[in-house]
């Protein structure tokens, strides 16, 4: 077990990879039997340090392939915060991260607070919306060679997100067929299916309104939920302009500032 003043540390020490885009080594290479609980506290440690409002949560992890590689039977999850909110209208700059990569995701917009005991009925009727989102993903972690418990200390490896326009009524549309292709570009350069979420993104959702009871926390009205990334991560570089079409939620854009030369 951590102490209070390890755990500390490393949160300190994630802070400023961060803060300072210098990514740190493993934090399992210097106590590989960090639990995802001690994990979680690092993480809320960081995120009540930034002092910010928290408008949402994202589910990671939530693909059976991305489990499998990580050796680990359920998600995890991190807070998004203010800051984190991207424009489609605004290039990001790539260099305020370290490793970013995006990732396209049916974002859920919750009109009510989700039971702690929630089920996937209880997540349909408190979703007012879902919207077309790419969420930008980066790691603190050099090279990304994360653990279970790096990335879920280093907030679940979140960046930032970007919501398209529309807003489509859960009735309207079937969470779990919802094809969506990712544009760098003319090109495409990921597809995927929402049901690669947990085989629903709302069996996500309700999962992660569970675990959080667990903390404590509660999913709240005007949140935003990123249940999962529907395909692969994509490597983000400058310059790049990315398009996301989803079959009946329409698209949401996001693009990078051009590499500064002096």
């Amino acid at each position: 077990m951590l102490t209070e003043t390890e755990r500390r540390t490393l949160a300190d020490r994630l802070h400023a990879a961060e803060r300072d885009r210098a990514p740190i080594p493993p934090l399992v290479l210097e106590h590989p039997d960090l639990t995802a609980a001690e994990a979680y506290a690092i993480q809320l440690h960081n995120v009540r340090r930034r002092g910010e409002p928290v408008v949402g949560h994202k589910v990671g992890l939530s693909s059976e392939a991305m489990q499998a590689m990580m050796g680990v039977d359920e998600p995890d999850y991190g807070h998004l915060l203010e800051s984190m909110r991207l424009s489609e209208a605004e290039p990001a700059r790539a260099s305020r991260y370290c490793y970013p990569r995006v990732e396209i995701e049916v974002a859920f917009l919750l009109g009510a607070d989700l039971p702690s005991d929630c089920t996937e009925d209880d997540v349909l009727a408190a979703t007012e919306a879902f919207a077309p989102s790419i969420e930008l993903i980066d790691s603190r972690i050099l090279d990304w060679k994360i653990s279970l418990a790096d990335t879920i200390a280093d907030n679940a490896s979140s960046a930032g997100f970007v919501l398209g326009a529309a807003r489509v009524a859960p009735a309207t549309v079937d969470p779990r067929t919802i094809d969506a292709v990712l544009y760098r570009g003319d090109e495409p350069v990921a597809r995927g299916r929402s049901d690669a979420v947990l085989g629903n993104p709302v069996t996500a959702v309700a999962w992660l309104a569970r675990t959080v009871a667990s903390f404590g926390v509660r999913l709240r009205a005007g949140h935003l939920v990123l249940p999962g990334a529907c395909a692969r991560a994509v490597d983000v570089h400058p310059g790049d302009r990315f398009r996301a079409v989803f079959t009946g939620l329409g698209e949401v854009r996001l693009s990078f500032e051009e590499e500064s030369h002096g």
